[in-house]
């Protein structure tokens, strides 16, 4: 039996099964015809995450960050180049802490910038303050 990936698409959030060996082959959503990864960070709000957590099957590293946040805005470039090269095996998201509050409360969110992995509907890491791109990817790809 073939290995597959459950990869929710970013536009329309249905659930799409993708064989793990066809990952990298720019898979499509079944439902809305879109790039089910596009080598940038999606960004969620509640529901989204919640959906990808309770039905994705890919690791998913968020970035809590908010607007006015000086370190955010620094790492915003970095976080977007580590997608480019971590997808399609990962899903990089971002999540606003300000427009997402109950979801920064329930994971005791208290500095920002915030990388956290999860994976299984689980946190497995995270790690606060500024991290570049390289450093981001080797901390990831250590951990799974």
């Amino acid at each position: 039996m073939q290995q597959s990936e459950i990869v929710i698409c970013p536009h329309c959030a249905t659930a799409n099964r993708v064989p793990a060996a066809r990952l990298g082959e720019d898979p499509q959503c079944g439902k809305c015809g879109q790039k089910l990864f596009g080598g940038k960070p999606v960004t969620l709000d509640a529901a989204g995450f919640d959906r990808m957590m309770r039905l994705g099957t890919l690791p998913l590293l968020v970035d809590f960050w908010a607007e006015w946040c000086g370190p955010c805005k620094m790492m915003a470039p970095q976080f977007e180049a580590a997608a480019a090269m971590l997808e399609p095996h990962i899903r990089l998201a971002k999540i606003d802490i300000e427009r997402e509050s109950a979801i920064a409360a329930r994971y005791g969110i208290q500095s920002i910038p915030t990388v956290a992995l999860f994976r299984n509907g689980r946190e497995v890491a995270r790690q606060a303050g500024l991290v570049d791109r390289a450093a981001l990817v080797r901390w990831v790809q250590a951990l799974l």
